[in-house]
């Protein structure tokens, strides 16, 4: 039967979910805009027919903006805020280290204000998070850090620092745009320059959302996403498409639930964007060896080619080349390991084979993302249709008895991580004990 199919691709449940959450002003981890998303979402898979809708609520570090500023020259130059920076002033010698490669920081820098890109060299073996890059400052002394962007636009980044052990930063933080970085570099390089972040922190509350559809077997899927969002945009892409992908997979999925195997469980994690907190909650009181799969949508549908992380779990690459076969229709596969989104917690602490759902985008990095960018103009409800028709099917396939995906060991996946040169970063961040 493929009645399904035609009636995702006119199906309108996920975009008017998406244009529902980018029109909060705000989804920032902890606030009332987030608690407000999760309790629309909640309600609109119910709607949907969903079973055992609910909203589980955890404690978080909760952290809300006041204003910043990087001061050189006599003047201050625009700036914003990086969530769980402390509130602090700091000042001293402004040191470029371009790209912030390991290498970079074994410059003299105690005391200084260092400047690092968003991104890497295409020549560089993979990509380093702009948390190791902070905490590589952190540790050799720097008293500030200034984020530049890479992208064109006058576009400043935001993104989190602190861990879970210390979630507020040990120095003060902020992001700029590529042409104030340049500016900054050129003009005041070997200067002195102040970084000022005005913020507060507190004890706040989060929320998971849960669902679940098919048969009540001991084995499950777990469908995911996020539904918060950095405070400075509509956090159209990342990740109120994700959540509207979960909401129109669930609207597909309930027209073919007959065909399930295994028990879905559909969670949209909260305050994934201060450091995968929902996702830590969850994988802290699941039983992790009862999870078949986790497949995650963070960063999906952005463009209309899926791109497919499977952390080197050949079952996973199986099932979505048995998908591209079906519908002569393309997903990029990256078998490396992705630490940075809410499959992680379940992958690294009980080996469960997890898929990272993205979007093959021109250029490098987040793009618009964790910018004032990141708006609904950028999406459009095609791309959706057409990915939530692939994924589904990949979801029935992977429900289905006969697709095993065996789970691999704790040492599996450190060593992965070793050879992908990820795991010194990871220690460094505390993401890796």
């Amino acid at each position: 039967m493929t009645d399904w199919i035609g009636t995702t691709f006119t199906s309108t449940v996920g975009w008017e979910h998406l244009e529902r959450l980018v029109d909060i002003d705000s989804r920032m981890a902890g606030s009332d805009g987030e608690r407000e998303a999760a309790a629309a979402t909640r309600d609109a898979l119910a709607e949907l027919g969903a079973r055992d809708v609910h909203l589980d609520t955890f404690d978080i570090q909760g952290w809300e903006r006041g204003s910043s500023a990087v001061r050189a020259g006599d003047r201050s130059h625009e700036s914003i805020a990086l969530p769980r920076s402390p509130a602090e002033s700091a000042a001293g010698e402004l040191v470029d280290l371009e790209y912030g490669l390991p290498e970079d920081f074994d410059a003299e820098l105690d005391g200084s204000v260092v400047v690092v890109s968003s991104t890497v060299p295409e020549w560089y073996d993979r990509f380093i998070h702009r948390r190791e890059k902070y905490y590589r400052a952190v540790e050799a002394g720097a008293a500030g850090f200034v984020f530049k962007n890479h992208v064109e636009g006058c576009l400043a980044p935001t993104g989190s620092v602190g861990t879970a052990d210390e979630p507020i930063g040990e120095i003060p933080a902020v992001g700029v745009s590529k042409e104030v970085g340049e500016r900054l570099v050129r003009r005041f390089e070997g200067e002195r320059a102040a970084v000022d972040v005005d913020a507060s922190h507190g004890q706040a509350t989060s929320q998971n959302v849960h669902a679940t559809l098919g048969p009540d077997t001991d084995e499950e899927i777990l469908v995911t996403g996020h539904v918060d969002a950095h405070d400075i945009s509509e956090g159209a892409m990342d990740n109120g498409m994700g959540t509207a992908m979960v909401v129109e997979l669930v609207a597909a999925l309930a027209r073919r639930e007959d065909e399930l195997e295994t028990r879905l469980r559909f969670v949209v994690f909260g305050a994934e964007e201060v450091g995968l907190c929902g996702s830590e909650h969850e994988a802290d009181r699941a039983d992790l060896d009862r999870i078949k799969a986790v497949v995650n949508n963070d960063g999906v549908a952005r463009g209309r080619t899926i791109s497919a992380i499977t952390h080197g779990f050949a079952g996973l690459a199986d099932a979505i080349e048995t998908t591209e076969d079906r519908f002569d229709h393309r997903i990029s596969k990256t078998p490396q390991q992705n630490p940075h989104s809410d499959h992680w917690p379940f992958v690294l602490d009980g080996g469960v084979p997890g898929l990272h759902l993205m979007s093959e985008t021109e250029g490098r990095g987040r793009g618009w993302g964790h910018t004032h960018a990141d708006t609904l103009d950028k999406l459009e409800p095609r791309t959706l249709r057409e990915s939530a028709i692939l994924l589904t099917d990949l979801i029935v396939l992977l429900a289905r008895d006969d697709t095993a995906i065996d789970h691999r060991p704790r040492e599996e996946i450190i060593a992965a991580l070793e050879r992908e040169h990820k795991a010194e970063g990871m220690r460094l961040i505390g993401d890796l004990p």
